[in-house]
């Protein structure tokens, strides 16, 4: 089986002094995979070096690209790199603080049976590791998935792989930007009749969260609504 080209998708934000190690240890995971990626660095909104340091990284690397927007949006980067992807292979989204080499083998492992392949954290044989009220949330968000929209997903944050096919063909029905891009992006692909695979991942951030559940909440439950609205 040939190994299939994959273009890894990373949003950055305010992570000066961090975005360099984390590189590294993502270049290690991925090269024990496959030589054949790509890397593209969304910077959206940073207040600090970090565009700076990404761009130092990326003259050192060839196959490391960094793309800037300028709103603080975690959903509009993911869209940015996948709008500047290409057209073939499988697009991975990582984030900064949490990827997985094991991950990337399960996409290849099953790059010809499968056209979505999920990092679930409630698939069975999974690992997660962060503190219970992050744990609390992921339940409470997944139960409002079946519930709001009636999805049959486990899992829609986090580390995910599409084929690029898939996204050329769904990002134009995709809405929703910040918290709810890609939760919306995979419940379209649900409901196209895409294979997905859920596979289980270990999850161990490599920091404390920087994002706000008190925040995030109302916000999600609104894009929830809207998004049902939007898929009906």
């Amino acid at each position: 089986m040939t190994t299939p080209k994959i273009t890894i998708i990373i949003p950055i934000h305010n992570e000066a002094g961090f975005v360099g190690p984390a590189l590294a240890r993502i270049r290690r995971q991925v090269d024990a995979v496959t030589p054949r990626y790509r890397i593209i660095l969304v910077e959206n909104g940073s207040t600090d070096r970090t565009h700076a340091e990404a761009l130092t990284e990326a003259g050192a690397d060839p196959r490391l690209d960094v793309l800037r927007i300028g709103a603080a949006d975690y959903g509009l980067a993911i869209r940015t790199g996948m709008e500047a992807s290409g057209s073939s292979g499988w697009l991975v989204v990582f984030d900064i603080d949490y990827h997985s080499g094991d991950f990337l083998r399960r996409v290849v492992e099953l790059s010809e049976t499968a056209d979505v392949v999920i990092a679930s954290k409630r698939a069975p044989g999974s690992q997660d590791r962060r503190p219970w009220i992050r744990r609390l949330a992921t339940r409470v968000f997944n139960l409002a998935l079946r519930t709001v929209v009636g999805s049959g997903l486990s899992d829609t944050h986090g580390i995910k792989a599409l084929r690029a096919q898939v996204v050329e063909e769904l990002l134009p029905q995709v809405r929703l930007t910040e918290d709810l891009f890609d939760t919306e992006l995979l419940l379209r692909a649900e409901r196209a009749g895409y294979r997905i695979a859920e596979v289980p991942i270990v999850v161990e951030e490599l920091r404390e969260a920087r994002s706000s559940l008190l925040r995030r909440v109302p916000r999600t439950l609104r894009g929830l609504i809207t998004l049902r609205r939007s898929l009906c």
